[in-house]
């Protein structure tokens, strides 16, 4: 038989209960603390990663109160801009005209402002399209893209464009849903320009990115250069894809393993019209669809989308609409409820057919 516990048994007991309640106590209040401290950290920077009351790396702009705002006087300007009240002006800065972005997300409507320059679109309309090289040396196709989005001038008007998104969503994932809804929703459309080559020859004129803000119209490669630029100053690592049988531009994101295209380490994202991430069943004019494997020409380094967006799913059921709409040529009520979903959802056009 087991002895009995004496009294000052349950004394002592409940004094190790009542030290151990305590210590948990204090330890949740402790975790609570730094929970409290990490939450405000994150909390005490812009949009783009820069500290409150710090000026960003991309001048002139400095984070008051989590939003990026202009100050010159503080922040300097960059290259060929000068300051003034605040702002950093340069010649370039004449004869202003207003735009307006439209871009959908989390199926609303919404829109940018954006003040483009006549000037700026002069001066890159007369930069040569060509790249010299010597002796047997010949630019690859990426050295075109590349020369095309990272022209220094050009960037410091088209990041006024960027911190627009970064203002609106901490989100990353967010900010480059804005910005490809944006691209997507500038009207396709073609140059009536050309571009002359060595002696009589000359070519389709290639529009710059801000060309196609200016002229508010691209075709795909014009619109996904366009895009890259963006999605690159938001700090993703992008790349454009060519697709040489069909003759098409679009562009990737880096995205998690199982969403990528062609297992090239990017997800697909159309640029000529509104589409959803990774969706690449668009039947193009004359019936075209993607069936080729792509030429990835690498962009940028940078972030990755999340896992488990919701455009995911989504691609996977229009898709399969697509395919069996392609063998029966008819579709039946559920996937047409859920194609209309769709449409409404991510603005998609009525034929989905984006030239």
């Amino acid at each position: 038989m087991k002895p009995a516990k004496s009294f000052f048994w349950y004394i002592s007991h409940e004094k190790h209960l009542s030290f151990l309640f305590s210590l948990i106590f204090v330890l949740i209040l402790i975790s609570l603390f730094f929970l409290f401290q990490t939450t405000e950290e994150k909390a005490l920077i812009c949009n783009d990663g820069t500290l409150y009351d710090a000026c960003s790396l991309n001048r002139p702009y400095y984070c008051s109160n989590g939003i990026l705002i202009e100050k010159a006087s503080l922040c300097g300007c960059p290259g060929i801009f000068n300051e003034k009240n605040n702002s950093c002006i340069s010649d370039y800065h004449e004869n202003p005209k207003q735009i307006t972005l439209k871009y959908i997300l989390e199926d609303n409507e919404s829109e940018i402002n954006f003040t483009v320059y006549e000037e700026m679109m002069g001066y890159v309309s007369e930069i040569s399209r060509s790249i010299d090289y010597k002796g047997e040396e010949e630019p690859l196709r990426v050295d075109f893209k590349l020369k095309n989005i990272n022209e220094e001038n050009q960037r410091e008007f088209l990041l006024p464009l960027v911190v627009e998104i970064q203002n609106l969503v901490s989100d990353k994932d967010e900010q480059a849903r804005i910005a490809i809804s944006i691209v997507q929703n500038i009207p396709y459309g073609f140059s009536n320009k050309t571009s002359r080559l060595s002696g009589t020859n000359s070519v389709n004129y290639l529009r710059y990115p801000y060309e196609v803000l200016y002229d508010f119209q691209g075709v795909c490669g014009e619109k996904s250069q366009l895009l890259s630029f963006l999605l690159k100053e938001l700090g993703f690592k992008t790349a454009i894809f060519y697709n040489q049988q069909e003759n098409h531009e679009s562009v990737g994101v880096k995205c998690p393993i199982e969403e990528r295209w062609w297992n090239t380490g990017y997800c697909f994202v159309e640029t000529s019209g509104p589409s959803i991430i990774t969706d690449t069943s668009i039947t193009y004019a004359g019936g075209i669809v993607l069936e080729s494997k792509p030429e990835v020409m690498k962009i940028s380094n940078g972030f990755s989308l999340s896992r488990g967006l919701q455009e995911y799913e989504d691609a996977e059921d229009l898709m399969e609409i697509n395919k069996k709409v392609r063998e029966t040529k008819e579709i039946n009520f559920l996937d047409n409820l859920r194609l209309e979903e769709l449409k409404e959802k991510y603005g998609l056009l009525d034929e989905y057919n984006l030239f």
